[in-house]
């Protein structure tokens, strides 16, 4: 039995680093920190719930902000020989906990807002338009700042959605401080309230399930382990696959082990042109294949999800083949 392994870094335009967002976090996180001091002291002088859950909320996104671009930081440095992936997973976890903090926010809003509801207080309703105007102002430039990744990066995706959701928010504040300046209708705030906290839960649940889904080890979203699988299992001299796993190292870098039986063996070249190919139409940067010249445990033959060891081996159709009966695959990914 013969091993071989590939770790393969990015080629095929993938060999540059990712683009290094620390001007947006910066810039984004001084706006937004600014704001949260005007709208929350406003807030309490307009005696408005709405501007000071809008505050409490811009508030998270600002610690979700600082969490990111440390995250960022962190995942630059190199690897260790405790962390041998480095601490590129930290930009899961706190997208994760971004999320999080979404939640919370909800939370104290709702809280505050069935009060107010219950005993409506007068508020200024000029002074509520006035700021949450300018907090839509902020909220869009600083969204600006991230669309170019957020289609590539879940921390700035989660990023992108904190300040596009805040100038919705804050849009919805402006035109809630009008009716309450023209009719007197005080009971609109905590109804705001209320709907601020309704578009932070639908703004928030997509990042939530995808961090807590890459926590979990789980194929990133944009990967199709079917397809993957498709491919390793038509690629000349492969008997069958088996022990493929597929997850994220980071937000912006995933990676592939598996097991090739391979009757007549494999080499260098093939290595190397089956990483690159992974890198170049999956966007899988580390690969590592094992090659082995036949099934001697039977890995290919046995489901091994139902003992929780990995995800179903499938034998290859192809003339020569030494196994006769191809595995049934279930197409369930766990």
């Amino acid at each position: 039995m013969t091993f071989d392994h590939n770790h393969h870094h990015d080629h095929h335009g993938h060999d540059h680093p990712p683009p290094d967002f620390s001007r947006a976090f910066a810039i984004g996180t001084a706006l937004n920190l600014a704001f949260v001091l005007v709208e929350g002291g406003y807030g309490f002088m307009a005696n408005s719930l709405a501007l000071l859950a809008d505050a409490g909320h811009n508030l998270s996104d600002v610690t979700a902000l600082l969490l990111a671009w440390g995250s960022m930081i962190m995942a630059r440095r190199g690897a260790t020989a405790r962390h041998t992936y480095g601490f590129k997973k930290g930009t899961i976890l706190v997208s994760f906990g971004s999320a999080l903090f979404l939640y919370a926010a909800i939370g104290v809003i709702l809280w505050e807002a069935v009060g107010r509801l219950r005993a409506p207080a007068e508020v200024n309703g000029m002074a509520i338009t006035v700021v949450a105007a300018i907090g839509v102002v902020i909220n869009t430039a600083t969204a600006f700042l991230f669309m170019a990744g957020r289609k590539d990066d879940l921390n700035i995706k989660g990023a992108f959605l904190h300040m596009t959701a805040d100038a919705a928010v804050s849009a919805g504040v402006v035109v809630a401080g009008l009716i309450i300046a023209a009719t007197g209708w005080n009971w609109l705030d905590p109804v705001i309230s209320i709907a601020i906290a309704l578009v932070v839960l639908i703004a928030g649940w997509g990042l939530l399930k995808d961090s807590l889904h890459l926590t979990m080890a789980g194929v990133p979203a944009h990967i199709e382990a079917e397809v993957v699988l498709d491919y390793l299992t038509g690629l000349p001299g492969v008997q069958c696959v088996h022990d493929l796993h597929i997850w994220a190292a980071s937000t912006t870098e995933n990676v592939l082990t598996a097991h090739l039986v391979m009757p007549d063996g494999g080499s260098d070249d093939f290595l190397h042109e089956t990483a690159e190919h992974l890198c170049h139409d999956f966007a899988i940067h580390h690969t590592t294949l094992q090659i082995e010249v036949e099934d001697t445990d039977g890995s290919c033959h046995i489901n091994n999800k139902n003992q929780g060891c990995c995800w179903p081996g499938r034998s290859a159709r192809q003339p020569g083949s030494q196994i006769s009966t191809p595995l049934t695959h279930t197409g369930e990914i766990p």
